[in-house]
């Protein structure tokens, strides 16, 4: 077993080519760990997709077997890219003081993947290594149970000093909330709008997030009291919209965009996903079939002005993996891949946010 200072004098001849510092004296080993079994390194730059991350990892592997010894063990590279937070406006006034970015997920219709992309984006972001939380706000069509395979999970209710906390499911490293995990399946949820709103503040204030990289908001489609509930309860980082390449499902789109945009909610839209952007078949991996458009919101982002964070293909293990709650994000394979892209812009796009805008104040309704 090696000594931290060891492992850090060798790191120290690893040379960032753009920096042109040593990656220790740079600040982007922020973690080592070291045990008969191997050594693991974690590694945080300063943004996802920087050019020269493959080859720093090469690198690293390299001098330590050079310093340490050949029989030194790598057991892994881990890389964390920063996550910045706007400072609070008001500090005493914060639901879940211990989340650094609340995201919504949001759609102009149904039926366009919203849930799906929320429930790869939730497990693609927990496998580069942040603390995530997703909340199933669909509260009259929640799908995430069955995405996680957890249609039969019943949260344990704890007692907190004089209120009760609602433990999350944790799974694929993600702790999930869900009004799927309140009703019965075959149910249908038959509630007044008040209703709803009170029960999604109940899942935000009693839920016991703890402390997180990132909370996901899996919205219902369209636009409803539970998007106002959202942004009065909480401050909202920022708002995802997700939409297929057809005509219909981009204006809708439209009408979304334009909700967050409206001078009184004024949550930053983050960008666009395009879901189902062309058919693969299986057989033919480099084929691509426009069954439903082509570059619909690719030219809805450039009219709006607004980032196109990434293009999701319609293939059949996505399907698979959601009803077999296995979600695709989890492969090394392509879809595994277009799931942790889109990961990577989205971090780089909520660093970009908070660097440059104030925080999202609640919305207050007199």
């Amino acid at each position: 077993m090696y000594s931290k200072n060891q492992i850090l004098n060798a790191l120290g001849k690893v040379i960032h080519p753009e920096g042109k510092k040593d990656i220790v004296s740079l600040g982007l080993v922020t973690e080592i760990e070291s045990d008969e079994n191997g050594i693991i390194i974690t590694l945080t730059p300063e943004r996802s997709n920087d050019p020269f991350l493959s080859s720093l990892k090469s690198s690293v592997t390299r001098v330590l077997k050079e310093e340490l010894g050949p029989d030194a063990v790598i057991k892994e590279i881990k890389v964390q890219p920063k996550i910045t937070v706007a400072k609070e406006i008001k500090q005493h006034d914060k639901i879940l003081p211990d989340v650094k970015n609340i995201i919504a997920i949001s759609s102009g219709k149904g039926g366009v993947g919203k849930s799906t992309i929320a429930v790869n984006l939730a497990v693609a972001l927990a496998l580069k290594g942040y603390k995530v939380g997703l909340l199933d706000a669909d509260i009259f069509g929640p799908s995430v149970p069955i995405m996680f395979d957890a249609k039969n999970y019943k949260p344990e209710i704890r007692k907190d000093h004089n209120s009760d906390k609602i433990i999350p499911l944790l799974k694929f490293g993600v702790k999930i909330l869900s009004i799927g995990f309140f009703v019965d399946p075959d149910d249908a949820v038959v509630w007044r709008g008040p209703m709803a709103s009170n029960f999604l503040k109940q899942l935000i204030t009693q839920g016991d997030w703890g402390s997180l990289d990132f909370l996901l908001v899996d919205l219902p489609p369209g636009t409803s009291d539970i998007h106002l509930t959202l942004v009065q309860e909480v401050s909202v980082t920022g708002v995802i919209v997700i939409s297929t390449p057809q005509e219909v499902a981009v204006a809708d789109a439209v009408k979304g965009i334009s909700m967050f945009r409206s001078e009184k909610i004024n949550v930053p839209v983050l960008g666009l996903v395009e879901n189902m952007s062309w058919f693969t078949p299986a057989e033919l991996p480099e084929n691509k079939y426009y069954i439903f458009g082509k570059d619909g919101c690719k030219e809805l982002a450039a009219k709006m002005n607004v980032s196109l964070l990434g293009q999701i293909p319609l293939v059949q293990s996505i399907c698979e993996g959601s009803d077999a709650g296995k979600p695709v994000a989890l492969k090394n394979d392509i879809t595994g891949k277009a799931f942790q892209s889109l990961a990577d812009n989205i971090i780089n796009k909520i660093n970009e946010r908070n660097r440059e805008q104030k925080p999202t104040e609640r919305l207050k309704i007199s």
